[in-house]
């Protein structure tokens, strides 16, 4: 068990929504009323989970990665032996006007970083959207991702990255 190292990982990814007219919240008082349904209206995007992938264990020095799949489910490869309990895929609600297509634009790779300035790479980020997604007749979407984090060398401490997440109407 001393080959045995435990990385704590926090690398939370918090997906930023971008260019979906969300509210500011230092703009102005925050309200939790849903927002009036104006045709033609805006998409609203709303993240309900980050993609964590709590900690890691590694069996050594060396890369490894891990892969979190949108539907839950994890592998690991290399160095890294196995992923925390409390891991979790990133889970985005989206609510716009009811029977709308949508165009859902999620970069398919992002690099973490360290307050140290270790850096890690999330690449592979999937979803679990359909190849036509579209708000249902409630004008609802919901959508889970996850992706592979690539593990180089000594990487312990939290990391964090942004995810940016556009959402437009076609």
């Amino acid at each position: 068990m001393s080959a045995l190292r435990h990385l704590f990982l926090l690398a939370a990814l918090i997906a930023v929504p971008s260019a979906v007219g969300a509210q500011c919240r230092l703009c102005s008082a925050p309200t939790t009323a849903r927002p009036v349904e104006v045709p033609g209206g805006d998409v609203e995007l709303r993240i309900e989970s980050s993609l964590n992938f709590d900690r890691l264990i590694l069996g050594g020095a060396g890369a490894g990665a891990v892969t979190l799949r949108p539907d839950g489910s994890a592998g690991t490869e290399g160095s890294v032996m196995q992923l925390g309990p409390r891991a979790t895929v990133g889970t985005v609600e989206v609510h716009g006007e009811a029977n709308r297509p949508v165009r859902v634009e999620i970069p398919h790779r992002i690099d973490l970083y360290s307050i140290g300035g270790g850096r890690m790479t999330l690449e592979d980020v999937s979803t679990d959207l359909p190849a036509s997604p579209h708000l249902d007749a409630a004008g609802n979407l919901s959508f889970r991702f996850g992706g592979r984090l690539v593990v180089s060398g000594d990487t312990d401490g939290p990391y964090r990255g942004d995810l940016p997440i556009t959402v437009e109407y076609l």
